[in-house]
């Protein structure tokens, strides 16, 4: 078209000394496509150098000497913020924006692919060092320091910006809110190809933002190559067991650790690094400590799935760190905690030590926050994959910006929505808790209260949330010796044939729950009852699916099985136990007689259960006759006395399920004599064992005559151990709720009080650097005013979202005494 564009002048001003591009051909990569143009620059006295006129005109050059390629600003702001969103790829967009030119490849488009991805890599590090203020540090770039381009959280507690003045001198009953709450984990699909090195492909954030310096935390881990990692003694941990024997073939890096804030879902700086193979120790602990350099506080909160392995000699690991990585951890109190999700895989001691539900001071915290990370950073696995190793880091550290910028700006809905539903279950189990305690006499409860708040503070004391009356459970502890004895031969790294036994019971028990409540169902529910229900359908079919893979390694016949059935769902689908199979077919008798040591367990534990709910159903019926008056006072405690009967039914179910499963197995093992024990349980049989007293005729229930059953306590002993044990539950439930609304009015008095701080020291860098250009000058105080203006935006409209939270119902008095203005 001819068309030729002279830089270096305002449009329709003539330059008298134009200087051609070298070659009179230059390309400029934009929104609409990849334009080949005639390009002159400005050769007059008082021209700046090339590349800065062309950063005049709003266009970025591929680089500073002889450029001959640009991306229009417009372009890179729109890549940018796509990537963000879609997570597109640069070579998907630089690709589109090729075949704009020309759809039917008739013509030849000029490839500035390698210019493009080098142009996008250096406007994402700009922009972290704009948005950081590093352009009004009169030190300039070279002074930033470790972390300091990172989005930081404003609901953390950060001293100095968003605590109180003399925060650490406050009373434990004060200061447990001023605890940071971290969560660690790592993700094996950000994997990183070994193309390129460090030396061709640097990275120019160089541990400013989220990942760690590289060339440090790679001395750390080379002088640390030979530590032996110890392995695992609770369940068979792929990240503790496998860590030395993870595939890393091909590959650079088998994917990232990081350190997450655990309330709020954001990445923490310095918390992030390559792992080199596997999830070890060291990788772990040197990025947990560098996240922490950050954070003066003086109680920490942290969240790990392997929390009850990894925290055992984590002191005596630090000490080996570089000195600059320690932390004074005999002044702070640090607790270890394995998310919610996770725990059900741990055994049973780990269960009660390291449970967020039964510990003080942390609210409704469930430590899963960098799996929803994960699933928004994984999309640009594919593309980060193939990149060199500064690239990767650079590119996942903007993105990682992004998802903390982007929770920021929702924090006003996210906290208004949190506490709106703290206040109401607090409510509710305060009732609850209120009610219950009117049943029992108050002796019992400071009695109660005392064991129970003992062993909140020393963990090794006698657990109060566990029945003292209690058949041993079997289930957990079978695989637990095995895996401590090493007997155990696996076809699987992550499943044992017990484990696999063990899985599938559970999964029982999830199809027949999922088939009570679609029974129980409604016959037009609403939407959000639909989503739900189908919510659990789906996910227990993803279980199931993954279940049945790992068992066709131990019973190949079972496909044979599948393929001739059709389920209607998942509620529907057979499992093919070795119960489940006909005696003529073959199956490992080891599996065989894994299923019946469980199920023989798992039928006393069911019986154990059914007599625990009849002694507390009995007891609700006497108290409810002699002291509930008036229908909603009624209408609770039936609700109550339903729960529990509805719990006894399934437990029945259980023993059930558990029985027909010995008879299966009793002839495949040549069993006999296990029925005297454990006979039919007919509906007649479940009574309470007072029934004869009141009836005057008639024989006790054999339930009660079991030879299991530990008789040395009277009835009323027994009926007191169940009543205590629902007491621990409803207090600790009651208290996790009464937490998390303190925790959040925290979090939200911390928020304001941060982006206030900020808005203050964005206001101070407007004059922080001078500049011999008075439009540099205007410039730097333009955008330092934005960025506080924007702040305090931010402040208004959190405010006006929190306006009626004092007005909440039932929580006017712990709302005043809090400060959102």
């Amino acid at each position: 078209m001819g068309l030729r564009v002279q830089l270096g002048h305002e449009p329709g001003e003539r330059c008298y000394n134009p200087r051609p591009s070298a070659g009179d051909d230059f390309v400029v990569i934009d929104v609409h496509g990849v334009h080949e143009i005639a390009l002159d620059f400005c050769g007059c006295a008082s021209a700046q150098i090339h590349y800065k006129q062309l950063l005049r005109a709003r266009w970025y050059p591929a680089t500073t000497s002889d450029p001959r390629t640009a991306a229009t600003f417009t372009l890179l702001e729109h890549f940018h913020i796509l990537s963000f969103e879609s997570k597109v790829s640069a070579y998907e967009f630089y690709h589109s924006l090729a075949r704009r030119n020309n759809n039917a490849g008739l013509s030849h488009i000029r490839d500035r692919y390698s210019a493009f991805m080098r142009m996008i890599h250096e406007w994402r590090h700009l922009r972290q060092l704009r948005r950081a203020g590093r352009g009004h540090d009169p030190a300039g770039a070279k002074a930033t320091t470790a972390g300091e381009l990172a989005v930081q959280c404003p609901a953390c507690p950060h001293p100095g910006k968003n605590l109180p003045q003399d925060w650490q001198n406050e009373p434990l009953s004060v200061r447990w809110k001023y605890a940071l709450f971290i969560a660690i984990d790592a993700n094996f699909r950000l994997k990183r190809k070994a193309v390129s090195s460090d030396n061709r492909d640097p990275s120019l954030n160089s541990g400013w933002a989220y990942f760690v310096e590289e060339a440090a935390y790679k001395s750390y881990l080379a002088d640390q190559a030979g530590a032996k990692q110890d392995r695992s003694t609770c369940v068979s941990h792929n990240a503790v067991n496998m860590a030395d024997t993870k595939s890393s073939h091909g590959l650079a890096a088998t994917g990232v650790g990081a350190v997450d804030c655990a309330r709020h879902d954001m990445k923490l700086a310095n918390g992030v690094g390559d792992l080199q193979k596997g999830e070890k120790y060291i990788n772990m602990d040197y990025l947990v400590f560098s996240a922490l350099l950050a954070f003066a506080v003086t109680m920490i909160n942290i969240s790990y799935d392997i929390a009850c392995q990894w925290h055992k000699k984590l002191w005596t690991r630090m000490e080996a760190m570089p000195p600059r990585l320690h932390i004074s951890h005999t002044s702070m109190t640090v607790q270890f905690f394995v998310p919610k999700f996770h725990l059900k895989a741990h055994i049973d001691q780990c269960q009660r030590n390291f449970s967020f539900n039964w510990s003080k001071h942390v609210g409704r915290t469930d430590g899963e926050a960098p799996e929803r990370g994960w699933s928004n950073i994984n999309r640009v696995a594919t593309s980060t994959k193939e990149m060199g190793p500064g690239s990767r880091r650079d590119t996942l550290d903007d993105h990682f910006g992004d998802w903390n910028w982007k929770k920021i700006m929702v924090l006003g809905r996210t906290l208004l929505r949190k506490i709106s539903d703290a206040v109401k279950w607090k409510k509710e189990h305060g009732d609850g808790l209120a009610e219950l305690e009117r049943t029992i006499q108050p002796m019992l409860i400071l009695q109660w209260r005392k064991e129970v708040e003992a062993w909140e503070e020393d963990g090794s004391q006698r657990n109060p949330f566990e029945s003292r009356y209690a058949l041993r459970l079997q289930l957990a502890e079978l695989e637990a010796d095995e895996l401590q004895a090493g007997t155990n031969v696996s076809l699987h790294t992550d499943i044992s044939p017990t484990r696999l036994i063990t899985t599938g019971i559970d999964l029982q028990d999830q199809q027949q729950r999922l088939k009570t409540d679609m029974a129980n169902a409604s016959l037009h529910p609403m939407d959000k009852q639909k989503t739900t229900m189908q919510t659990r359908v789906t996910a227990l079919q993803r279980r199931l699916d993954a279940w049945a893979r790992v068992q066709e390694l131990y019973m190949p016949i079972v496909s044979q099985f599948r393929q001739r059935s059709s389920e209607a769902g998942p509620e529907s689908f057979k499992l093919w136990l070795p119960s489940e199979l006909q005696p003529t077919v073959s199956c490992d008798k080891k599996l065989a007689a894994h299923e019946w040591d469980l199920r023989h367990a798992q039928a006393l534990d069911a019986l154990n259960e059914v007599r625990s709910h009849l002694r507390l159903r009995s007891h609700m019926y006497i108290y409810k006759d002699r002291h509930v008056r008036g229908q909603a006072a009624s209408t609770r405690a039936q609700a109550l006395i339903e729960g529990v009967e509805m719990r006894k039914r399934a437990s029945v179910d259980k023993y059930r399920r558990a029985r027909n499963a010995l008879l299966a197995l009793g002839y495949r093992l040549d069993k006999s004599g296990w029925d005297i024990s454990l006979p039919p349980l007919l509906d007649s049989d479940v009574r309470p064992m007072g029934d004869m007293e009141r009836q005057g005729t008639g024989t006790i229930s054999w339930i009660w005559l079991d030879s299991h059953v530990d008789n040395s306590s009277s009835e009323n002993e027994r009926v007191q151990d169940c009543v205590r044990v629902e007491w621990c539950k409803a207090r600790a439930r009651a208290n996790r709720w009464s937490e998390e609304v303190e925790l959040l009015l925290e979090e939200m008095r911390r928020v304001i009080v941060f982006l206030k701080w900020q808005a203050e020291w964005w206001g101070g860098r407007r004059s922080s650097r001078a500049s011999e250009s008075a439009a540099e000058q205007e410039g730097l105080a333009v955008y330092a005013c934005r960025q506080a203006t924007l702040r305090l935006s931010l402040v208004a409209s959190f405010q006006t979202l929190w306006k009626d939270v004092p007005k909440f119902p039932w929580a006017c008095a712990p709302f005043a005494s809090v400060d959102l203005a």
